[in-house]
């Protein structure tokens, strides 16, 4: 009897460092998943540093390069816009528009990331890019970047979409790293970029590195099923999550982004 009291007493003791766990997880879980640099970076030359206003007042820092055709970034979790300055050079060099945006928390935004407050970050860019003129819009996503291109797109209709490195839902992504967490009930966050997808209908390019240890590349595979088309999936061999540019090379990429753009938005004029 004393032999069951004791294992009764150690799992009452497991349970509870279970419990515990999990509810710090849950209290501290945007800690957990956002990394942003805080501090803003230089204006790049030939950039208009930008400040706009999102709805609920969050005063946010953007790059822009004109363009009647303007690809808006939207980046993934870590780091700020200057760490996707390749990025819009790469499009720029290719004769697009670029707005490059860093969401509240990163690069010189004020705010804490959030799901529902990024949302109101790229919204507040589409509305900016609107009243300048600009009618032609792609949403370029990177990682995190792609669920929030994907809502956004649910709400404000883009020209075109690019993924890369994407997920279906970052639901997903979480029940592989923690396994021994119940993901689904503790998530804040969700990006459920497959679901906003059923709801978008313009052209799309999914590209993902095959040896992505991050974000599984079926993850962006189920994300790209989830469009509707026309659409394109572009699976780089021998990349991972953050290198597939420097994979692919640079001219290569941005020769593959333009044909995309150019061959599927109608009436492409550069």
């Amino acid at each position: 009897m004393g032999g069951l009291r004791g294992t009764v007493r150690i799992l009452v003791l497991l349970a509870g460092a279970y419990l515990a766990v999990v509810a710090l997880v849950y209290l501290f879980q945007r800690k957990i998943q956002y990394f942003p640099a805080p501090e803003a970076p230089p204006p790049p030359e030939g950039a208009e540093d930008v400040r706009l206003e999102a709805a609920d007042g969050t005063v946010l820092r953007a790059w822009h390069w004109p363009g009647p055709f303007t690809v808006l970034v939207l980046h993934g979790n870590a780091g700020h816009r200057g760490h996707r300055l390749h990025i819009a050079q790469g499009l720029v060099a290719k004769g697009y528009g670029v707005f490059l945006l860093d969401y509240r928390g990163y690069g010189g935004s004020p705010g804490s990331p959030t799901e529902k407050g990024f949302l109101l970050d790229a919204e507040a860019a589409v509305r900016w890019l609107r009243a300048r003129g600009v009618q032609k819009i792609a949403y370029y996503g990177e990682s995190l970047g792609c669920g929030v291109a994907a809502l956004l797109a649910a709400r404000e209709p883009p020209a075109a979409i690019v993924f890369q490195s994407g997920a279906d839902s970052l639901v997903e992504v979480g029940r592989k790293v923690y396994p021994w967490l119940p993901i689904g009930l503790l998530m804040k966050d969700r990006y459920d970029a497959a679901a906003a997808m059923h709801e978008v209908r313009c052209p799309v390019l999914s590209v993902h590195g095959e040896d992505d240890d991050l974000i599984p590349w079926a993850r962006g595979r189920a994300l790209f099923d989830a469009a509707h088309g026309p659409k394109e999936w572009w699976l780089v061999e021998g990349a991972g999550h953050n290198d597939v540019i420097d994979v692919v090379g640079p001219a290569a990429y941005f020769s593959r982004l333009d044909a995309f753009l150019h061959g599927t938005v109608p009436g492409t004029n550069r």
